[in-house]
Order: C-alpha cells, then sequence, then structure tokens
C-alpha cells in the first residue's frame, strides 16, 4: 500500500531538512496538508492519506521539526510559533506551489494550525482540527507549565520533557 509514497523528499528551510512524503505523484487535485502530533510522525496519517489520495487529493505528510527524518534546532529556544513553527509550515507550502491548502491536524500539529490560520490565513482554505481546541497564547506562562497547572504532571507531554522518565 505504500508503494504510491515518496518519503526521500526534502526542502531546506532557515539550514534546517524536512523530511515529508507525498501521495498521488502526480500533484493533481487541491493539496491536503497533514499535521501530525506528539510524539508523532507523518506515518500517523497514513490511512486517511491513501483514503484521500484515491478520491483525487494530492496529500502531503511533513515530520515536523525534530520529529523523524526532518532535522531538530540546534537549540530548544529556537521553537517559537510564529519564526520557526509557523514558518516551517509556510515554507512547507510555498514549496508545493503556495496556493491555499485544505489542513489537517492533530495534538501538537493542531496547536501548529492554529497558528497558521491566526498569522496566515492566506495559506489556509479550510482548517479541520482532530484534537486541541485554540487556546489563545499565555503570555504569563510557557505551554508545559500550562500544561502542568491544567492537566498535572501526568500529563503525557509534561511526561516527555523529563529525559529518561519513560524508559524507566
Amino acid at each position: 500500500m505504500l508503494n504510491s509514497v515518496n518519503i526521500t523528499k526534502r526542502i531546506e528551510v532557515w539550514k534546517i531538512a524536512f523530511n515529508f512524503c507525498f501521495f498521488n505523484e502526480l500533484k493533481y487535485g487541491p493539496i491536503i496538508l497533514f499535521l501530525h502530533g506528539f510524539p508523532e510522525l507523518w506515518y500517523s496519517w497514513c490511512h486517511q492519506i491513501h483514503a484521500l489520495a484515491a478520491l483525487g487529493y494530492h496529500c502531503v505528510a511533513p515530520d515536523l521539526r525534530g520529529y523523524g527524518d526532518t532535522d531538530a534546532s540546534p537549540s530548544a529556544t529556537s521553537y517559537t510559533c510564529l519564526h520557526v513553527v509557523v514558518g516551517d509550515v509556510v515554507a512547507l507550502i510555498d514549496s508545493l506551489g503556495g496556493e491555499a491548502v485544505y489542513l489537517v491536524a492533530h495534538d501538537w500539529g493542531a496547536i501548529i494550525g492554529w497558528y497558521l490560520c491566526l498569522f496566515r490565513p492566506d495559506k489556509v482554505k479550510a482548517y479541520a482540527c482532530m484534537s486541541m481546541p485554540y487556546r489563545p497564547r499565555n503570555q504569563k506562562m510557557k505551554p508545559v507549565e500550562t500544561m502542568r497547572a491544567l492537566f498535572g504532571e501526568e500529563y503525557y507531554m509534561c511526561r516527555f520533557q523529563v529525559c529518561c522518565l519513560l524508559q524507566s
């Protein structure tokens, strides 16, 4: 089933190489861009991508910055909503021709999707958010601090912040 996938395509954005797959190599039909969650990869969308590509959509799913075969930033402070995370998605859309896309996103990808809609609405035709409601940025607390306050230390994103905790 994955024989119609090209997962070797890479683009460079700000010295970061992004790995992404696309289905429907003829590149006809509207583009649907899928953004994965935490801690997932483009492959999380394989069933949806196959179904929609069979209907004629050009489906694209990247490994987001720091995931899978996409490079990570040299520093955690490099991950900002506007300049880096949304900029990565805008650069990917531009590499596909620059026209607005249908956006489907889950979890961490959904947060990126909301910011993309907020900062660059010209790049999105429609948005299907699979899990995360829009939450305005809290300027007094960092995202992980907010998650800890709302959901506690056992929340999965909080648990991943401590090196080697999940392996023990």
